[in-house]
């Protein structure tokens, strides 16, 4: 199938995108950037566009930068651009292994981060990322610029507090210590299938035990989140299994699990135990 009919706009500064966002965001005016969410609704004509406004000609928007002790990714910057890590330190390594879990390589040559987040599939990869990690996402308008914490950022199913005339201009991720763990685990069907669940978990050893646990847990609710039970169970505690094992538990106690076609809610919180587990026995690779 073909999209139906749609006018063309090919913004070069972000002032022109901020403008041609309040002038035909009304109007049913959609962003353009990787588009691999967009084109294939558009082809199917699940999604019809009055306006395309494509972002990949701006100047500025595939920065990939750390400053201010966070690392900084501009709208355009591609899924790609983590296959390895982009910066010394645990942060970038983390990046780089969570990147290797989305979809396809020909989707990650030309999807975005950002568009990932914008788009907040519950099975989005970046958006469990941003969450887990307390990322800022930067929002720009003819209003002016607000920034929205990553954990406010997502509503609901495909919903979140972006404005339909603002673009999301960046994301911003906080470097973890120097000494920090992490783990990444996810389950789907098939290499590059959407996760049916997943969890992504980060901490400190401080001291012989737990310090600063994250465990974030994406795919089995309507948008990801951080389990602040499962975090209450790892703190203070040595790693091991039997720790482990508590936390995946509180952590599927703590989900209200989606059901659809590829899973019940039975079985996506028995994911959710298992894929919590083995993101923290990865935190001990």
């Amino acid at each position: 199938m073909k999209p139906a009919t749609f006018a063309y706009h090919a913004p070069r500064t972000v002032e022109e995108v901020v403008d041609q966002l309040a002038e035909f965001a009304p109007l049913d005016g959609r962003i353009l950037a990787g588009g691999q969410s967009l084109v294939p609704m558009m082809a199917f004509r699940m999604a019809r566009p009055a306006h395309l406004i494509d972002i990949n000609g701006v100047e500025g928007l595939e920065r990939l930068a750390i400053a201010e002790d966070a690392l900084q990714i501009s709208a355009c910057v591609r899924h790609a651009a983590f296959h390895r890590p982009v910066a010394p330190g645990p942060t970038a390594t983390l990046l780089s292994a969570v990147a290797s879990n989305i979809a396809h390589y020909p989707i990650r040559i030309r999807g975005t981060f950002c568009g990932s987040l914008a788009n907040a599939d519950p099975a989005s990869e970046w958006c469990l990322t941003a969450v887990t990690l307390n990322a800022d996402l930067v929002a720009v308008s003819k209003r002016g610029r607000r920034t929205i914490a990553a954990a406010d950022f997502f509503t609901g199913m495909m919903g979140t507090t972006l404005a339909e005339d603002e673009l999301l201009l960046e994301a911003r991720i906080p470097l973890l210590a120097a000494d920090a763990r992490f783990g990444f685990y996810e389950f789907s069907r098939r290499a590059g299938d959407y996760a049916l669940a997943m969890a992504l978990t980060a901490y400190r050893i401080d001291g012989g035990v737990i310090a600063e646990p994250r465990v974030g847990i994406g795919g089995a609710e309507g948008h990801p989140r951080r389990i602040a039970q499962a975090e209450a169970v790892l703190a203070g505690s040595k790693p091991g299994d039997e720790v482990f094992r508590a936390a995946a538990e509180a952590a599927a106690e703590a989900i209200e699990p989606i059901e659809d076609a590829q899973a019940d809610a039975a079985f996506r919180l028995d994911l959710v135990r298992a894929v919590t587990q083995r993101a923290l026995e990865r935190t001990l690779a």
